[in-house]
């Protein structure tokens, strides 16, 4: 890769050891470099323009510096090649962290909920997307062309127009009233426990290191914390979620019932995306590892869409959407990777 070898020359790291890093359900790929000085570093590959996402990570990670928020300092970067050179904030991630030692999950999360509600003292800044919420409810339709069935899944069956048209009526309402905040903050989108690290020598909400934050846009303070506690990838420990939102609704001063609302709203829209996005990546991606994440993610859902004002969308969602059931799930992963975009 010419463009990587001159890269690396360029920044002084062209003699570092590589090591690669597990990487996310992206296109990027990770990994650290040790210089023979010593030195350590995060190279960052991203696919070139025409995409934008290194672009994208480079003005997030400045807003987040700013903000004495423990975003990585970009050492080198040529974002039009996809290339960055970061700051190494270490392995301790939160989730591996927690599994070692599970006593230090309250810690932990409650470091988490600090950093973000520092996060929402500052409006987003008008340079990101602002989502609406015809363009929130828009994103869930992978819950129907991906998911809904392994035998009608981008085969746009007869019922799958009707499906998704009833799914956005359901759920822009819900959107309208809880979702769209009159100060909007930066959003994360990704804010889980495999991409924060620990940084206990740091302080405040600094102690929290931000990863694969280039998605951001601007949206609700209930959307991140949404992403928090339904992760899709660990079942968190008992009372973590209560004393969470109760430690949120004390450092922000939020209401609580209007809060609660959002929460439960934003969790349904990001659980029924999740659900799409996780089969696509088995179906198209050949990624079937992403298959038996699903059952927690449909058990989210159900809990969001127990809130007593999700009740149509919770009637719509049964009607519509099938339970993923054994043979469903296996299903998805028989047809894994065999599945094109049009």
């Amino acid at each position: 890769m010419p463009n990587l070898t001159a890269f690396l020359t360029a920044a002084g790291w062209q003699d570092a050891a590589r090591t690669p890093l597990a990487g996310d359900a992206s296109t990027r790929s990770y990994a650290r470099l040790r210089h023979p000085d010593g030195r350590q570093a995060i190279l960052m590959q991203a696919p070139p323009l025409p995409d934008d996402s290194t672009r994208r990570f480079v003005a997030v990670d400045e807003i987040l510096s700013n903000w004495g928020l423990s975003a990585p300092r970009i050492l080198s970067g040529a974002p039009d090649d996809g290339l960055l050179l970061l700051e190494d904030l270490g392995d301790a991630v939160f989730a591996p962290v927690i599994k070692g030692a599970p006593s230090l999950e309250p810690l932990l999360y409650g470091a988490a909920t600090d950093l973000l509600a520092v996060l929402h003292r500052h409006t987003a800044p008008a340079s990101l997307a602002h989502p609406n919420a015809e363009v929130l409810a828009a994103m869930t339709e992978p819950a129907v062309t991906w998911y809904a069935g392994p035998t009608k899944v981008r085969q746009k069956s007869d019922e799958s127009p009707n499906a998704f048209s009833a799914l956005s009526a359901a759920l822009l309402p819900l959107l309208q009233a809880h979702a769209i905040p009159a100060r909007p903050v930066l959003v994360h989108r990704d804010f889980h426990a495999e991409n924060l690290i620990w940084l206990p020598n740091r302080t405040g909400p600094a102690r929290t290191g931000l990863l694969d934050f280039q998605d951001a846009f601007a949206g609700h303070p209930a959307y991140d914390l949404a992403s928090l506690l339904d992760d899709a990838r660990r079942d968190l420990g008992e009372g973590i979620r209560a004393t969470v939102i109760e430690h949120y609704l004390t450092l922000t001063g939020l209401p609580e019932a209007p809060f609660r609302a959002a929460l439960a709203t934003l969790g349904a829209q990001r659980n029924l995306r999740i659900l799409g996005i996780f089969s696509r990546l088995s179906l198209h991606f050949g990624k079937p590892r992403y298959i038996a994440l699903i059952p927690r993610v449909w058990g989210h859902l159900q809990a969001n869409l127990a809130h007593p004002d999700l009740t149509d969308l919770a009637d719509c969602v049964a009607r519509y959407l099938p339970e993923p059931t054994p043979d469903l799930l296996q299903g998805l992963t028989d047809r894994c990777g065999t599945i094109p975009t049009p």
